[in-house]
């Protein structure tokens, strides 16, 4: 495993980031990481980035799906929480 954190925010709110280094990539994507970054509260997701089997790179915000042009882990980390920072201003 990469990058394993996860962070509970003062409104209840998670933040939850796992990467892992694969020998392959795995089908539907074209490099060697699996990872699932998500942002929401316990049983609701609000923005959530995953590359699933079969399914590539995509992300998920609110209800809405739409593919992810992977490129490095640390561009992946800098979308998802810039996504993460919109949503959270909306709040205010």
């Amino acid at each position: 495993m990469l990058r394993r954190s996860k962070t509970m925010l003062s409104d209840g709110a998670i933040v939850e980031i796992v990467i892992w280094k694969l020998p392959q990539p795995l089908l539907g994507s074209q490099h060697s990481y699996k990872y699932s970054l998500f942002y929401g509260y316990p049983g609701k997701r609000v923005v959530g980035y995953d590359n699933e089997r079969g399914k590539g790179d995509h992300k998920h915000l609110k209800d809405h799906e739409e593919p992810y042009d992977f490129t490095t882990i640390r561009k992946l980390i800098a979308d998802f929480l810039r996504d993460v920072e919109i949503r959270r201003q909306r709040r205010q």
